[in-house]
Order: C-alpha cells, then sequence, then structure tokens
C-alpha cells in the first residue's frame, strides 16, 4: 500500500555537487539519520548560503530556520548554529553547520534571505551568539534587561532574577530568585495510585463490603 506521506528527494549527488561549488569553504560534507549537513567556515557563511540558494541543481531557495545549540565541554567554539534550508524545487532539505564562540560573531545572512532578521535576534537571545551585520540585534524572547541567555547549559533552571508587579512601587521590579520551601510537603505518596490515607472528603463516602479502612493521616508510615 503506497505510504500518504509526501515524498523527498533522494541525498544521492547533494554532497558531490555542494563540494564542487563551495571548494574551501567547506570543513565537512556528510549524511547522518538520512539528512545531508555542510559543516562550513564561519566567515564564509554568508557567501556559502548565497551559493547554496543561487547555483543550479542546488537551489535552496527557503530558510525555514537558524537552530543554535551549545557543547560546553568542547572548549573553543562551543556554540553551533544550525542553518535548516529547503529547495522547493527539488523537494529537499539540507542543514548547514557553523561553529562559534561567545567573542566571534557570525557574517549575518540577512542580506540573502531578510527573515533571518529575527531569526538571528533569537539564537542571539538564547545563547549569545553575535551575527555581524544583522541591523538590529536586539533580544526578542526575553526582556530588553534580561540577565545571561536561557538556553545555554551553564545557565541556571531557576534563573538569576523574578519580576513581580510592586504596588508600593506601581511598577514591574526584578528581585533575586528566592525559593520558598518551608510550607513544602515532600509525602512523596499519590493518591492516583492509591495512597494509603484519607484525603478531605473520602469520609463522606460509603466503603464497599470488603473494601481496606483508609488509615489516617497521622497514621501513614513515613
Amino acid at each position: 500500500m503506497p505510504s500518504s506521506y509526501p515524498r523527498f528527494a533522494a541525498n544521492d549527488g547533494v554532497i558531490d555537487a555542494a563540494k564542487a561549488v563551495l571548494g574551501d569553504s567547506l570543513v565537512e560534507a556528510c549524511e547522518r539519520v538520512g539528512e545531508v549537513q555542510l559543516h562550513v567556515k564561519r566567515a564564509a557563511t554568508a557567501d556559502v548560503l548565497r551559493t547554496l540558494r543561487d547555483t543550479p541543481g542546488l537551489e535552496y531557495q527557503q530558510l525555514m530556520e537558524i537552530a543554535g545549540v551549545d557543547y560546553p565541554d568542547r572548549g573553543d567554539e562551543r556554540f553551533e548554529v544550525v542553518y535548516c534550508l529547503l529547495s522547493l524545487t527539488r523537494n529537499h532539505r539540507l542543514h548547514v553547520h557553523v561553529r562559534t564562540d561567545e567573542a566571534n560573531a557570525i557574517p549575518s545572512v540577512t542580506g540573502v534571505w531578510p527573515v533571518a532578521g529575527w531569526l538571528e535576534r533569537e539564537v542571539y537571545d538564547m545563547f549569545g551568539v553575535l551575527f555581524d551585520g544583522n541591523p538590529d540585534l536586539r533580544r526578542i524572547l526575553t526582556d530588553y534587561g534580561f540577565r545571561g541567555h536561557p538556553l545555554r547549559k551553564d545557565f541556571p533552571q531557576t534563573g538569576y532574577v523574578e519580576l513581580r508587579y510592586s504596588e508600593a512601587d506601581k511598577r514591574v521590579v526584578y528581585e533575586p530568585v528566592q525559593l520558598a520551601q518551608d510550607f513544602r510537603n515532600f509525602d512523596f505518596l499519590s493518591p492516583w495510585e492509591g495512597g494509603a490515607y484519607t484525603l478531605p472528603g473520602d469520609e463522606k463516602a460509603a466503603q464497599a463490603p470488603g473494601a481496606p479502612t483508609p488509615l489516617k493521616a497521622d497514621e501513614v508510615k513515613r
């Protein structure tokens, strides 16, 4: 029975065609989990993507997404920026990988795809990766005064500060994160799994014939 899923063009010949047009700008080309990955030099990012867009036989006309990845144990160039491309004429997808760190900027591709302006801002906001040539490189998902970059793997899950509305100041204020533990009860007994204690309201329910009598709260062994 034929599949109802859309068919994508095979990867045959894509790596060879990319090697032929990219030359020294290409660091590595490989196929993993059914997708072609092109690892390119940081300084040649914009030229590589423009070449992939305009070269007959490749024609990756659309930039679908720009994703960031953090490898803190890698040392130098801990960040990897991934450009997800789509060829509409060939119905084929391609990933272009670029390595960088928090100090060296990647050339912006807003001149190739204007939509990259927003996508680069997301990567900058979440990871702190800089893009040289982006006309409006500001935070886009967090507040402009936000401290740090949330998707770095060394960023604390609680964040550094929390915000609330202050009735005294009549405005939103930032305060250091405080996790109050005084009123939290960790009994680790789930009522959905038949906890051996009486919940409020259970005393109103008639017991079924032969059902055990539930323990009271002070009878539960902890």
